[in-house]
């Protein structure tokens, strides 16, 4: 079961680190359809924050079809993120093994997670950027 962890620093509301966290967990495969959600009573035990703040957060989780709220029995996942067939849950086991190997090998030669993050970061929306610029051209082009 995913367990939340709140970061009252970050600026972001905590109903939304709710959802990024559960929809994270969806992403990696750790949660997946049928799977059941912490009780809202869990998750304040935990976190200490208020109750109608996971309600606020499972109701967001529902209204984009990833949750579903059972009377009596509590929220459950509905919805998936990302591949869910055998080769993308593959895929995504050694992209993992290869980014805790590049971890590694960045703390090792003194970087902080803060450096690796924009270093990660930069280059996704890097990568991504040009891709979608790649597609704009072929569309125009077509």
């Amino acid at each position: 079961m995913i367990e939340y962890r709140i970061d009252r620093r970050s600026g972001v509301a905590t109903y939304l680190q709710i959802v990024q966290q559960t929809k994270q967990a969806l992403r990696l495969g750790l949660l997946e359809p049928g799977d059941k959600l912490p009780t809202a009573r869990e998750v304040v035990e935990a976190t200490a924050i208020n109750p109608n703040t996971v309600l606020k957060a499972y109701r967001e989780l529902e209204r984009e079809g990833l949750a579903e709220g059972r009377r009596g029995l509590g929220t459950f996942v509905r919805g998936t993120l990302g591949g869910d067939s055998a080769d993308h849950r593959a895929l995504r086991g050694e992209l993992r093994a290869e980014l805790g190997a590049w971890t590694d090998r960045a703390r090792a030669g003194g970087l902080e997670k803060d450096d690796l993050t924009a270093l990660f970061t930069s280059v996704v929306d890097e990568h991504f950027e040009r891709t979608d610029t790649d597609r704009q051209k072929q569309g125009k082009d077509s």
